[in-house]
């Protein structure tokens, strides 16, 4: 053991001051914790209006106040507040199992003091006069009485003035106001019996009325636009109840930042009920997709352990398995019984027969071929010809897809390819291929290769000017103060992309121009997947969040799974994949190419 020369003692008692300052670290991270925080106790209060008022410079948020018209303090309850560990919310141990309120911590108000500069202005509807209260690093500068109405305003001034080394690691203005508006998201959703309002610098940002239903507050929080999208969901089992809203499998979302969920009235994260939602979708969302989901469930609280983390953002549950499946199966049933059926099929657009979707195409030489001549010829005729309007547009659609990315066909860049010979297509999925100097046999994924395709595509036009075309009606996109930052912030990424955006009143952006690549298959759908990537990957890198956005437009641009292919669209799909930088693998990581040699078919047919 080192020789201590100052104290016989090595390990001592941390002061108060040091003790606050990393309470505060743990319960404090930036300003929305602070929002939270004071939220969540202004609820507790029973507060029917909780209003919070942010104020910012050029750089940080420089304050945050919070208003309720809960019960209020008196004035020896005002100052007790501020000491560590002291809560009206725990008598006894044995409370810990039986949490129903919020800010039970004991921990949120002297943790915000001790690294802020705090006034509190409170009272109670017995009281006569209110109370105010100063305090700075901890220290109570002053207590006096004020006329005020009954209930509690904070105002937190200075954040982190006396922790540099915190504030260094803030995030941009910016960022921090949108984890600001996604607490106070989560608190109005959590919370519908009491209203909410956020502004920032004196402009309106929410503004939320006290529902009664979750569909109301849905609409309120998240915009009316998602209001027509929502399919309610309300189910339980003896040990837990769920409420809320998802969305059909058509509205999925590329990550999961559109699930919300909040846990006897308590906001929360929890990557187990998050894999039981997408288990009640089951195979109606493909994989790497997520449902939109707005769930309030109700547990026993003895079920649940909400003290896991400083800051309460994480739950433990017992019984999970019970509760998990109980979610998972509220979803599932909710979907059986509702019509998923999207939109209205066009009356003069029969189905094509089953036979036809299944077919297989035989080579024919590309020379022989004129595209416009031979539509009803490319199906093998033992299926059935396929002789309807509906399969020309669908052919001439894919034929617009392969012109928009046509100069790869005479890239001079390395054929990476193997040289094959196409033999055809299955279930009009994948592409079937032999290769002109072995006995091999390759199978693509003709969705993933012309993915690659676009992906390349807009990543060299990028450096130098991407193509785009204006739209004749702009697409008007309704969205909440959360992906509306977002969309402000990523402007310039947006317009390097081809998209020119403008802001269209005050919840809502329209689309006036869009890449080229897009065609006309623009819709709300791709839009939302952008912003939801914007928003899932706001602490990223600018060039990472614009690779995240080429990789989404690439996605929404490329020939579809179930899209029949002409052998000559099949031949130039091949071609213009051989030219790309990494033919064997989409922009997501997945496999475009699978490869069997003899041997390998030898040995799965024991033949060997």
């Amino acid at each position: 053991m080192p020789e201590n020369k100052d104290s016989d003692t090595i390990i001592r008692l941390l002061d108060d001051e040091t003790v606050n300052t990393i309470a505060a670290g743990e319960v404090i991270e930036r300003p929305a914790s602070v929002v939270k925080e004071l939220v969540e106790n202004a609820v507790d209060a029973g507060a029917d209006m909780i209003k919070v008022d942010i104020t910012t410079d050029t750089q940080y948020v420089t304050s945050v106040q919070v208003s309720d018209t809960g019960c209020g303090m008196h004035a020896s309850d005002a100052q007790m507040a501020f000491v560590r560990h002291a809560t009206s919310k725990i008598r006894v141990p044995d409370d810990l199992s039986r949490i129903h309120t919020m800010g039970f911590r004991g921990e949120a108000l002297a943790s915000i003091a001790a690294v802020s500069r705090v006034t509190l202005v409170t009272r109670t509807a017995d009281s006569d006069v209110g109370t105010e209260i100063v305090i700075e690093g901890g220290e109570i500068l002053s207590v006096s009485d004020v006329s005020i109405p009954k209930g509690t305003t904070i105002r937190v001034d200075n954040i982190f003035y006396n922790t540099p080394a915190r504030r260094k690691f803030l995030k941009s203005r910016q960022t921090e106001l949108f984890h600001i508006y996604r607490a106070v998201e989560a608190e109005a959703f959590a919370h519908p019996e009491s209203a909410f309002r956020l502004r920032v610098n004196g402009k309106e940002k929410l503004r939320t009325q006290r529902t009664t239903t979750i569909a109301d507050t849905i609409t309120q929080v998240f915009g009316t636009d998602l209001s027509t999208r929502i399919i309610p969901i309300s189910a339980g089992t003896p040990v837990m109840r769920v409420d809320g809203a998802i969305v059909r499998p058509e509205d999925c979302r590329p990550n999961a930042g559109e699930i919300h969920l909040c846990v006897n009235g308590r906001p929360v994260t929890s990557p187990q009920i998050v894999r039981a939602i997408r288990a009640g979708y089951g195979t109606l969302i493909a994989k790497g997709r997520f449902p939109m989901a707005y769930l309030s469930i109700r547990i026993d609280s003895s079920l649940v352990d909400v003290n896991v983390h400083p800051a309460k953002r994480e739950i433990r549950l017992s019984r999970e398995k019970e509760i998990i499946s109980g979610v998972a199966d509220a979803i599932r049933d909710t979907l059986q019984t509702t019509d998923l059926i999207y939109g209205a099929t066009p009356a003069n657009a029969p189905a094509p027969p089953a036979s036809v979707q299944a077919s297989v195409y035989t080579h024919i030489p590309r020379q022989s071929l004129e595209v416009s001549e031979s539509l009803p010829k490319t199906v093998n005729t033992s299926f059935g010809p396929a002789s309807s309007e509906g399969f020309h547009i669908r052919y001439a659609t894919t034929d617009k897809q392969l012109r928009l990315t046509g100069h790869m066909d005479e890239d001079a860049g390395v054929n990476l390819l193997p040289p094959m010979r196409i033999i055809g297509q299955v279930a009009d999925l994948y592409i079937l291929a032999a290769s002109r100097e072995n006995d091999e046999l390759f199978i693509i994924d003709q969705h993933a290769a012309h993915e690659r395709i676009l992906y390349d595509q807009l990543c060299q036009q990028r450096d130098t000017n991407v193509q785009r075309q204006e739209l004749l009606v702009p697409l008007v996109v309704e969205l909440n103060p959360a992906e509306k930052l977002a969309v402000s912030a990523n402007i310039d990424i947006l317009l390097e992309l081809g998209f020119i955006v403008d802001e269209f009143g005050p919840d809502a952006f329209a689309i006036r121009a869009v890449p080229m690549v897009l065609g006309k298959r623009l819709g709300t759908e791709m839009i939302h997947d952008i912003v939801s990537d914007l928003v899932i990957e706001s602490r990223k890198s600018a060039d990472e969040r614009c690779d995240r956005i080429i990789a989404t437009i690439a996605c929404r641009g490329a020939i579809k799974g179930g899209s029949p292919l002409t052998p000559e669209q099949m031949e130039r799909l091949i071609l213009q994949l051989s030219h790309t930088s990494e033919p064997y693998t989409c922009p997501h990581g997945r496999p475009v190419i699978l490869s069997y040699s003899e041997k390998e078919m030898d040995r799965m047919f024991h033949r060997t």
